[in-house]
C-alpha cells in the first residue's frame, strides 16, 4: 500500500527505485548496520536497485507497508521501517537507519509513528525482534512500549548462523 505519514521532524513514504543510491550509501552497504539484521550488506547499488524494484511492485497488496524514512530537516533518506510479516495477523516490524544518524531518536519517532498508524487501522498489538547484542534497537523498542516477551535464538539463513534474539510485544492502546 503506497501511504505517506509525517512526524515533526521525519517524512514516512514509499520508496522508489530512484532512491537505490541513497540507500546503497546511506546504510545497505553497511556491514555495521546489517550486523544485526537478517540481510547481508549489499554488494553494489545494483543490488539494492533490484531489491527497491521488487518493494515498489509490492505496494500494489494492501497488506504491504514499507516506508523510506526522510529526515525534513535536511530532505535526505536516513532509513526505512516496515511491517516485515503478519503472525496470526499481528504486524511484525523491522527497521534500519544509517548510521550517521544513529543516537538522535529517529527511530523512535519513526516507530512511534508507525505504532500510531496500526492503531488507526484496529490492531491491538506488533511484535518487534531484536538482536540481544543491539542495545541501541533493543532501546527502541523499550521507549515504544515494547515489553519483553521471550529471548530465544533463531535461525538466520541468509547468514547461515544462528542469533539470540529478544521478542518484545507492544500493546496497542
Amino acid at each position: 500500500m503506497k501511504l505517506t505519514l509525517e512526524t515533526e521532524r521525519l517524512i514516512l513514504r514509499p520508496f522508489d527505485i530512484d532512491d537505490a543510491e541513497d540507500m546503497f550509501y546511506g546504510w545497505a552497504n553497511d556491514a555495521e548496520v546489517a550486523k544485526y539484521v537478517n540481510w547481508n550488506p549489499h554488494k553494489n547499488v545494483d543490488e539494492t536497485r533490484a531489491l527497491l524494484s521488487y518493494w515498489v511492485s509490492e505496494y500494489e497488496k494492501p497488506q504491504r507497508l514499507n516506508f523510506a524514512i526522510v529526515l525534513k530537516s535536511e530532505n535526505r533518506l536516513i532509513g526505512g521501517i516496515d511491517v516485515v510479516d503478519y503472525e496470526n495477523n499481528i504486524p511484525v516490524i523491522g527497521y534500519n537507519i544509517s548510521k550517521a544518524y544513529w543516537n538522535n531518536g529517529y527511530m523512535t519517532e519513526a516507530c512511534k509513528c508507525l505504532l500510531n498508524y496500526l492503531l488507526s487501522q484496529g490492531f491491538s498489538e506488533v511484535k518487534i525482534d531484536a538482536v540481544v547484542e543491539n542495545i541501541g534497537s533493543n532501546r527502541v523498542i523499550q521507549k515504544c512500549g515494547g515489553v519483553l516477551i521471550k529471548t530465544e535464538e533463531t535461525s538466520v539463513p541468509l547468514k547461515n548462523s544462528t542469533a539470540m534474539v529478544n521478542r518484545y510485544v507492544v500493546k496497542l492502546k
